[in-house]
């Protein structure tokens, strides 16, 4: 997938905030009847895909009658457009949860790593094929909220480094926080990495290492060095 971002960062920010604030809205007229289903439909979807549950599963595998399952949807384009949007606000308090911690800029790298880990995890790849094919304008929604969102978090980790003294005072954060987002999504779209490779971790993993490993500086690559070293220790123990 190429990546063009024509707009600065403060444009990106106040795109990132208003969409931030319009799910806010969405997840907050809910009740907890509809957040409980589109929690099951998340869940239908991520094992079987967008396409093959139709809404005779969902009513069934609910317990409840289809009447009454039209009674919060419309139809299946609105149910689907609700559980994304209820995954990308999952997501965005995740992430944000992170980024307003104490934590230094290195240690808030591995902490949203953590998360990526989680949410590759949890990627189903036929569902990404389904929105993609049938429900474009939702897939199209899903990218440019993860993309400006990533986009905003690395400039704003990077920027944070430079303060904290452990990343590099001569990067230019936009070219890197774009970087970023670029070798991300190719990591995720492109076919040279089996979805084995891509589901096994090792992937992110390595390109969150090498990005880390690029904007440090020696103060920097030291507290990397030590992270790897306990989390190495951490899993030696498990073991």
């Amino acid at each position: 997938m190429k990546l063009f971002i024509l707009i600065n960062a403060k444009t990106l920010e106040t795109i990132g905030t208003i969409i931030v604030s319009d799910v806010h809205k969405f997840i907050k007229i809910m009740n907890e009847e509809l957040l409980n289903i589109l929690e099951k439909v998340k869940t239908l979807y991520q094992k079987y895909g967008i396409k093959s549950v139709t809404m005779d599963d969902v009513s069934r595998e609910l317990g409840i009658s289809k009447k009454t399952l039209y009674q919060y949807v419309k139809d299946k384009n609105e149910l689907v457009e609700m559980v994304v949007n209820l995954e990308l606000e999952t997501s965005i308090r995740q992430f944000s949860q992170v980024l307003n911690g104490e934590l230094n800029a290195i240690e808030e790298l591995f902490e949203v790593q953590k998360i990526v880990d989680y949410l590759v995890q949890k990627h189903n790849p036929s569902q990404e094929y389904d929105l993609k094919k049938y429900y474009p304008d939702t897939y199209k929604k899903i990218i440019k909220t993860r993309r400006d969102r990533m986009y905003c978090n690395i400039l704003s980790n990077i920027s944070k480094g430079k303060q904290q003294g452990v990343y590099r005072e001569n990067l230019n954060e936009e070219i890197i926080a774009k970087d970023y987002v670029m070798r991300f999504e190719n990591a995720v779209d492109c076919e040279i990495f089996t979805d084995e490779e891509k589901s096994s971790r090792t992937v992110f993993n390595e390109l969150f290492i090498y990005h880390i490993r690029g904007i440090a500086n020696e103060k920097g690559i030291k507290i990397l060095e030590q992270k790897l070293k306990d989390l190495e220790n951490n899993l030696q123990k498990i073991r």
